[in-house]
């Protein structure tokens, strides 16, 4: 998504991750930062650029959210924090401006003063040059949803275009009311709150079916939810399910799957592949969460890895059950963190909604 820090504005492309809660970027003097292709965000440039002191209540309210510590000789509040693919970031904590653009017009933009940020000196890992940093969208307490708090009434929603989507062609995120998903074909089930884990949105899904077949799913619970099962996830590729679910799952579909070829992963990654081309029919497959049947189509189900493979985008995982962005491609996905809802519609995402 795009967003500026700093007065002037600086811009800044980054990932959206509703997995996470930091707004961070790669910050000059970089010790060790991966290589991106835009220049590289400079403190000393901005006039509303400060750091957040080590003794601080700020810098200790931090600590079970971002892993912020002090051990720097300026007295600066330090973060570091990881990602389930083992990326990193490292840096200081700061307060500072960020301005995001405004459906009002392309000149209009909104400036929100102080927000906490990541200043980060030492990141890497699997970061695109394309991108300069993340902003996370999850639940805890300095997530870009929960700072911009009574500006948006706890509403969010993206809809994200499908891979093959045009390279014009881009995802939309919404904030506040123009974020309700509403109308025909929504389906809804309710968020359930871990507060041992706050970042995560937490649903129960029930079922999957496939065709006529319908696979109860029994994953585990997440944290201290009573029901919750799965993660709803914008920063995960893949659906990861329990690895007796996805054998069950996979046999499900290789068995109705007609009019191509099985082949395999050039990466050698996933497991269930096709020769991929127009003659390539996938079975009907819906998601059933509770109280929302969310009909998928073959763009979320399965993934393209090549020209020519097509593989099912999901992976037996027996550490969390994460139902991630291929899934959701196509569809508004709208978050309430007021009434605790999580919304599905079907929707061509390459069109404008403004």
């Amino acid at each position: 998504m795009n967003i500026s820090l700093g007065t002037p504005p600086f811009p800044i492309v980054a990932i959206a991750d509703t997995g996470s809660d930091l707004i961070w970027t790669q910050c000059k003097p970089c010790t060790n930062c991966y290589k991106q292709n835009a220049a590289v965000f400079s403190p000393n440039s901005s006039s509303t650029y400060k750091t957040v002191p080590c003794q601080s209540s700020a810098c200790d309210s931090l600590q079970s959210e971002v892993g912020s510590y002090c051990s720097s000789n300026d007295g600066v509040c330090q973060y570091e924090a990881s990602y389930g693919d083992q990326s990193h970031t490292k840096g200081d904590i700061a307060v500072e401006t960020l301005t995001l653009g405004s459906t009002a017009g392309p000149r209009r933009h909104v400036a929100f003063p102080k927000m906490v940020i990541g200043c980060g000196h030492d990141n890497a890992g699997t970061f695109s040059p394309k991108g300069s940093g993340i902003v996370g969208l999850g639940g805890g307490s300095v997530s870009l949803v929960t700072q911009l708090g009574p500006h948006i009434g706890g509403k969010f929603s993206y809809c994200l275009v499908p891979s093959s989507a045009a390279a014009e062609a881009t995802s939309t995120l919404s904030f506040g009311q123009s974020a309700v998903v509403s109308g025909n074909g929504v389906a809804t089930t309710p968020l359930i709150p871990d507060p041992s884990q706050p970042t995560f949105y937490v649903v129960q899904l029930e079922a999957v079916s496939v065709g006529s077949k319908k696979i109860p799913f029994h994953g585990s619970t997440v944290g201290e939810t009573s029901s919750g099962n799965i993660i709803v996830d914008s920063g995960t590729t893949l659906t990861l399910v329990p690895t007796d679910f996805f054998t069950q799952l996979s046999s499900a579909v290789e068995s109705q799957v007609t009019g191509s070829n099985k082949t395999t992963d050039p990466q050698g990654y996933l497991s269930l592949c096709y020769v991929s081309g127009p003659k390539l029919k996938v079975p009907s497959i819906t998601a059933h969460f509770k109280g929302a049947d969310v009909a998928l189509t073959v763009e979320n189900v399965f993934i393209k890895v090549s020209d020519t493979v097509a593989c099912l985008a999901f992976y037996g995982n027996d550490d969390v059950s994460i139902y991630g962005n291929v899934a959701q491609q196509n569809f508004r996905v709208g978050y309430d963190l007021q009434k605790h809802t999580l919304s599905f519609k079907p929707t061509d995402c390459t069109q404008k909604f403004f």
